[in-house]
């Protein structure tokens, strides 16, 4: 990954991911944590803002290079495929859409792997109600890298 992609995907992170936990230390010192979960759906919240910016170069810079995305029909099998398919889609069918979507639940597991699942869709450009036909059920894997979460798998099928 270049060093302007992975930092560009750290400043959308960064700004999303505002969410601290306080506590104590044994000494009494008042240490500000970031919550892990918030952590990682910060980063699933980033890729949504980069799609409705229709940023290619932050979206794929928060994948892994082997990441992989299986939908209905569809099978990329690292970042530069995710990344192609994404551009040809921000400058096509994709263009002005956002996703609207919903956490149902993400558990991190050792430390430095996550798993999430998430719910809702794509608003295309113009529309305000996601379709229910459109709507699905996603099941990201995140991993830790260099301190900092990446999406590593996702998959999507319908929720209805």
């Amino acid at each position: 990954m270049e060093r302007s992609e992975r930092k560009r995907g750290r400043a959308l992170i960064t700004a999303v991911s505002s969410k601290s936990t306080a506590h104590t230390d044994k000494k009494g010192n008042t240490m500000t944590t970031a919550n892990p979960t918030d952590s990682v759906y910060a980063v699933i919240q980033a890729v949504y803002d980069a799609w409705a910016e229709n940023d290619v170069d932050a979206f794929s810079a928060l994948y892994t290079e082997d990441a992989t995305v299986v939908q209905p029909g569809i099978h990329k099998k690292n970042k530069q495929d995710i990344r192609s398919t994404m551009a040809a889609g921000f400058a096509g069918p994709l263009k002005g859409s956002r996703v609207v979507d919903e956490p149902q639940s993400i558990r991190v597991i050792g430390g430095d792997a996550a798993i999430a699942i998430t719910e809702g869709g794509i608003l295309m450009a113009g529309e305000t109600e996601l379709p229910s036909e459109r709507r699905v059920r996603s099941t990201w894997v995140l991993t830790k890298e260099d301190g900092q979460w990446y999406v590593a798998a996702y998959q999507n099928s319908a929720a209805n």
